[in-house]
């Protein structure tokens, strides 16, 4: 494992000593605040004030995104959901740019339990169970989204779901459950080589022109599986990928460009 890349708490970081401390700072003035009190009723604007300018960063890249399929018809799947920062993220994006289309269900895909099934393509940083949640997490998910879902118009029908296990196993299921469901964008952020090539693999026949394809860890020696797994069934050569310029290893591509 190269110097600049360690792991804590089973998920990997390339943060310096200064700025680990000054996270861990901020962490604390953030925890202290709630203890006191928290922000009142208007907290969920106030703490905003705890929000990294990388995180600040991610939200803003997602946003181009999601502005990139607006008109292009279809579910958002999310193959790699973690404690589920993005999908909660898209679901507001959607609130927002498109409250009443109905139809845009976004669908998260993940273990819940970490990575299943690290390849030796995957370089050796990765092992079996890194990025796992806590042990229900999904359940908790589960609530957040409906709420976050709940601020915007047609609440009554839910427009989200995560299906819990390896992807390998559950996206057929998927597939032949939703014969109707074309994939208007797919984020792939697994990180290794074997759920991402066989996720992609069963996924294209359900792309149109215009479906967005992103990738989490594109380019990156620490995550080696996914490029390989995208070169293995599209071909570098064949695709235009495009990336945000504060985020190092995510890309994308529109299908059929």
């Amino acid at each position: 494992m190269t110097e600049e890349l360690k792991k804590i708490d089973g998920e990997f970081t390339q943060r310096g000593n200064a700025e680990a401390e000054n996270d861990t700072k901020l962490h604390q003035f953030a925890k202290q605040r709630y203890v006191d009190g928290g922000f009142g009723s208007q907290w969920n604007y106030h703490s905003l004030v705890y929000m990294k300018r990388q995180v600040l960063s991610r939200v803003l890249y997602q946003d181009q995104l999601y502005r990139r399929i607006v008109n292009v018809p279809g579910v958002i799947c999310e193959f790699g959901v973690h404690w589920g920062a993005t999908i909660a993220n898209l679901v507001n994006l959607r609130g927002i740019y498109e409250p009443y289309n109905h139809s845009r269900h976004i669908f998260g895909f993940d273990t819940f339990s970490g990575f299943a099934g690290v390849d030796e393509a995957d370089g050796g940083f990765s092992a079996e169970g890194d990025y796992s949640t806590s042990e229900g997490y999904e359940t908790e998910l589960n609530e957040i989204l409906a709420l976050h879902e709940s601020f915007s118009p047609v609440s009554q029908l839910k427009k989200f779901d995560l299906i819990k296990g390896d992807v390998t196993q559950t996206l057929p299921n998927w597939m032949e459950a939703n014969p109707h469901a074309i994939i208007s964008m797919a984020i792939f952020d697994m990180d290794i080589y074997k759920p991402t090539k066989e996720a992609l693999e069963m996924i294209i026949p359900r792309l149109t022109k215009g479906s967005m394809l992103v990738f989490d860890e594109l380019n990156c020696k620490h995550f080696p599986g996914e490029t390989q797994a995208l070169n293995e069934v599209l071909g570098l050569n064949n695709l235009r990928l495009e990336r945000f310029p504060h985020q190092p290893y995510c890309a994308y591509a529109e299908f059929g460009a």
